[in-house]
């Protein structure tokens, strides 16, 4: 390394937002938990729930599907989509960030409506459905803190 300041590697330009970083990792685990339900749903196994009970009533409902697919598959799309965003933001693009934002704000809107279903209609919980609630909830406040954070 020599002592001239214009040879010298900006370092703010070469790492990684951490943020949008930890997002992506969130996502991934959002996306194999919607893998796992929509694997289940066509092998017609039976999803163990250990926490809670109730996981066959919730998967079974008239609310699991919308006409005939499974709502697993839209949450692994959902998770495969804010997975990239978050990975190119990581990565510098800031539109994917905003978009992020978008993706992640209509997922927890539908996410709400999800466990309304579960708590008042269906009156009964499924573990890997409120972990999918844990895990969209947790993408929207990483969302939140990079936007009242300078830590990014």
């Amino acid at each position: 390394m020599t002592n001239y300041p214009e040879e010298a590697i900006d370092q703010t330009a070469n790492t990684v937002a951490k943020l949008p970083l930890l997002a992506a990792v969130v996502a991934l685990i959002g996306l194999a938990d919607a893998i796992f339900l929509t694997i289940k749903h066509y092998t017609g196994e039976v999803v163990p729930c250990s926490i809670v009970e109730g996981c066959e009533q919730v998967l079974t409902s008239s609310y699991a599907e919308i006409v005939g697919i499974p709502l697993a598959i839209f949450g692994a799309a959902a998770y495969f989509v804010a997975f990239a965003l978050a990975i190119l933001a990581a990565f510098g693009n800031v539109r994917t960030w905003r978009l992020f934002g978008v993706q992640v704000v209509l997922m927890t809107i539908f996410t709400m409506w999800l466990v309304y279903l579960q708590a008042f209609v269906i009156e009964a919980f499924c573990q890997f459905c409120l972990l999918s609630a844990g895990i969209t909830l947790t993408l929207f406040i990483i969302y939140l803190i990079s936007k009242f954070s300078l830590y990014r």
